[in-house]
């Protein structure tokens, strides 16, 4: 059975940073862009690229790591804009349970969770660096069940996100009784001397077959989703309360706390940035995941927009109060934990 909806395929469940592509929907754009879209989210985040590259999908969110390799390993994907930029990665961990310090040489014995295999790569890769081997940790692949794997004590530590997981953590680490202090990060960019963390940058990719054949429809996601963001910059506390009418159970004080961290990260006209295409390349060729020969696969001619400079290397986004957190949201949980952190004690 055809269909003439473009199918755009999320890297996860709906979580707060995919507000800009749900807002799309919600407020007509992409009707008004004139194409149809269906929204999708996968079992399992490393299915992605590979639905992608298959042409089982036509767009899809993923990061630039997943991206790169997908291309290397043959699959027919390109990247045609960015979400969110350079979010912090890291080894995330309780201060107070896992005996891990800011010495990476303190994961020595641990379990270490990690989503895909490129987690384990770049750890593997990150011991020959500090004096150690991959046999000196337990590497244990939790998927996107990091904060959980931590909170029932099946892992030490994990790969995680500094506006994701990290948040999780915190708020838990506070219903425990214990300060949002007692999560910390060993960040990957910092370990591997690699001036940014823009390999887990979140981009919109799309099949190569499909891009090439329907290059208005492309352009008319991009310009929708853009308009979207827009809208989420200049009100983003109106496009919260209608991202929750789409998902209710983003109304959490924990997803709330997730978007407004994520809110810094988020790309201003979505472009794709050459200088960090440039870091990861060459460090995705220091991991062996693409050789010399590797030609980038991603483009801006799809963003109809004037472009902004690029950033100043090196300097962190601001954090931005969105207003979202303190806009009343606590009071449809008084008490105990939210129900994310529920599930992820009890998945």
């Amino acid at each position: 059975m055809s269909t003439d909806k473009i199918t755009c395929v999320m890297n996860w469940h709906a979580i707060p940073y995919h507000l800009p592509v749900y807002l799309a929907e919600k407020l007509g754009y992409f009707v008004e862009e004139g194409i149809k879209v269906a929204i999708l989210e996968p079992n399992n985040p490393s299915d992605v690229t590979e639905i992608v590259g298959s042409g089982k999908s036509d767009l899809a969110l993923k990061a630039m790591i997943h991206t790169i390799a997908a291309k290397a390993r043959g699959f027919p994907v390109k990247s045609i804009g960015t979400l969110l930029d350079e979010p912090f990665t890291g080894v995330v961990y309780l201060r107070s349970k896992s005996g891990i310090t800011s010495d990476f040489q303190s994961l020595r014995g641990k379990r270490i969770g990690y989503v895909g295999e490129f987690g384990k790569i770049q750890l593997d890769e990150l011991t020959r660096q500090y004096g150690m081997t991959p046999e000196d940790y337990t590497a244990v692949r939790v998927g996107m069940n990091v904060t959980g794997s931590i909170i029932r004590g099946e892992i030490d530590a994990g790969v995680g996100l500094e506006n994701v997981q990290m948040v999780e953590l915190e708020e838990w680490s506070v219903q425990q009784g214990r300060t949002a202090d007692d999560v910390a990060m060993l960040r990957i960019d910092e370990l591997a001397h690699l001036g940014c963390c823009c390999f887990c940058s979140i981009l919109f990719i799309g099949n190569e077959n499909f891009i090439n054949n329907n290059p208005e429809k492309v352009k008319a996601f991009m310009k929708a989703v853009k308009r979207a963001g827009d809208y989420m910059f200049k009100d983003p506390v109106k496009a919260y309360d209608l991202f929750v009418e789409m998902k209710p159970h983003m109304n959490s004080i924990v997803n709330r706390k997730i978007f407004q961290r994520s809110f810094r990260y988020f790309s201003r006209d979505f472009k794709n940035v050459q200088r960090d295409w440039d870091k990861v390349t060459n460090y995705c060729k220091r991991l062996e995941i693409v050789d010399d020969k590797f030609e980038q696969n991603q483009t801006n001619d799809f963003l109809s927009w004037e472009l902004l400079p690029e950033s100043t290397p090196g300097v962190e986004p601001p954090t931005v109060d969105t207003g979202v957190v303190s806009c009343g949201c606590r009071t449809n949980h008084p008490q105990g934990p939210t129900p994310d952190v529920v599930s992820a004690i009890k998945a």
